[in-house]
């Protein structure tokens, strides 16, 4: 499917967290994965994404407002349920990894994703530090940062990523960007129309990071995904004009208050040359002075 703007439509409402998305990524990667180990968090045993596991199925326990309690059997949309997400690169529009990236080593493809290039890569980790979403991790073995690569060999070979090709729900659709967006909107009314009022699309337009070519139908609030919501999804630049005036302000204000202390100082008189009185006795008076001079 030969695509002009590469992303993924992910559709939370209709993830059942089997986790097909994380093993075909890690096949077709050639990615070992971490050490197993027991996190005792609800079903998650995968943990977070990082050098080793560019998909990552979220679990959220979603309990109902009303004291968290369910009293009776209730269906999917008000009762105790999971909410479960298949988290992954956004391939944001404005990429904070590569706005901090020293030697050019994340670069944009020809299908508009971001990649991160093995042999520029110096390991300084700046892009892990800058990603708002933790999805870049760093590789002890090979010294570099990893990350999801929309899988950029199998696009060049016109070829569906992996795990959208392994998601039996079709919850992670892969297309080009507009079509995708299209998509979405449509499923979103569905869902609002069936009385999901809480369903949103995370990424859709540029208020996140300027578009993210992944995004996201959720089935409630960005916070409760982990996710920032786009008060807070704003890339830091170095070309902040407004952060450049308000420093220099700033500066100037602090320059004329230092200038105006230092002008006050020189205009305070000397202090006298009388020594001051010992502690509990009181000063002499002029006259009393005067007859304690004479011989």
């Amino acid at each position: 499917m030969a695509v002009k703007r590469a992303g993924f439509f992910t559709d939370t409402s209709i993830c059942i967290g089997c986790k097909a998305c994380e093993v075909a990524c890690k096949e077709w990667n050639g990615l070992q994965g971490n050490e197993p180990n027991l996190l005792l968090d609800s079903l998650d045993n995968t943990g977070q994404l990082d050098a080793q596991n560019w998909r990552h199925v979220k679990f959220i326990e979603h309990l109902p407002a009303n004291g968290n309690l369910v009293n009776q059997p209730a269906d999917t949309g008000g009762g105790q349920a999971f909410l479960m997400m298949s988290d992954v690169c956004k391939h944001c529009q404005h990429a904070s990894c590569m706005e901090v990236c020293p030697t050019n080593a994340i670069v944009r493809t020809e299908f508009d994703t971001v990649y991160i290039q093995q042999e520029v890569c110096n390991g300084c980790r700046n892009c892990i530090s800058a990603c708002p979403y933790n999805v870049i991790g760093f590789s002890q073995a090979t010294g570099t940062a990893h990350k999801c690569t929309l899988c950029y060999d199998r696009l060049q070979s016109n070829l569906t990523p992996a795990c959208a090709k392994a998601c039996p729900t079709e919850s992670i659709k892969f297309g080009d960007v507009e079509q995708l967006q299209q998509l979405a909107d449509t499923r979103l009314a569905a869902l609002h129309q069936q009385g999901y009022s809480k369903a949103q699309l995370y990424g859709r337009d540029d208020k996140v990071y300027g578009g993210l070519n992944n995004f996201f139908l959720l089935m409630d609030e960005p916070e409760v995904y982990g996710l920032p919501n786009a008060a807070n999804a704003v890339l830091p630049s170095r070309n902040n004009l407004p952060g450049y005036l308000g420093g220099l302000v700033t500066a100037a204000v602090a320059l004329v208050a230092g200038l105006i202390a230092f002008r006050r100082r020189g205009d305070t008189p000397p202090p006298s040359d009388a020594a001051p009185a010992p502690v509990g006795v009181a000063p002499l008076s002029p006259a009393d002075s005067a007859e304690a001079e004479r011989p």
